[in-house]
Formats: structure tokens, C-alpha cells, sequence
């Protein structure tokens, strides 16, 4: 059940941090090309940390480690997609 909790706040995450990543990196010179890489390599750091907290403790911490880094990369790709068809809807773009 841990595992889904932590997908769901991980997804939730991913939501968020990208139109935070955009805005903050979007201003720069070269932030453009760096807002999906930057999004990708936060979720994926928060995912690792909450799910070094949050996943069951009997996993050794590397598996928890991994486990919330594979469950950030999830949530950034919820989010992508969300965004992509909030701005193009499902005609593309």
C-alpha cells in the first residue's frame, strides 16, 4: 500500500514541479533547454528521499532508494503528459 501512496504523491509532484521548473529556469539564456532535464532529475531526487522515508522499512535502503527515484520518474512523466494534453488536448499539437 506504501508503494501506491508514494506513486500518487510522487504524481501530484510531478505535476507541480513542472510549471515551477519552467518558470524558474525559463527566464535564462540556456534555462530553456534545461527545464525537462531539471524536472527530471528533481523528481527523481524527491522520489528518492520520500521514499527513504515513507517505504517500508524492512526494504533495505537502497531498494527504498531506487523505488522512489523509479516512482519520481513516473510521476514526472504524469506530468508531462497532463500538461501536453492540458495545453494541446488530445488532437496534439
Amino acid at each position: 500500500m506504501r508503494p501506491l501512496l508514494v506513486g500518487a504523491v510522487m504524481a501530484l509532484v510531478g505535476c507541480v514541479l513542472l510549471p515551477i521548473t519552467a518558470f524558474v529556469l525559463d527566464g535564462t539564456r540556456t534555462g530553456e533547454d534545461l527545464v525537462l532535464p531539471v524536472h527530471v532529475l528533481l523528481a527523481a531526487a524527491i522520489g528518492a528521499v520520500l521514499g527513504s522515508l515513507a517505504l517500508d522499512p524492512a526494504w533495505a535502503p537502497r531498494r527504498r532508494a531506487l523505488t522512489g527515484a523509479g516512482l519520481g520518474l513516473l510521476g514526472a512523466v504524469v506530468g508531462l503528459v497532463l500538461f501536453f494534453l492540458l495545453l494541446n488536448g488530445f488532437d496534439g499539437a
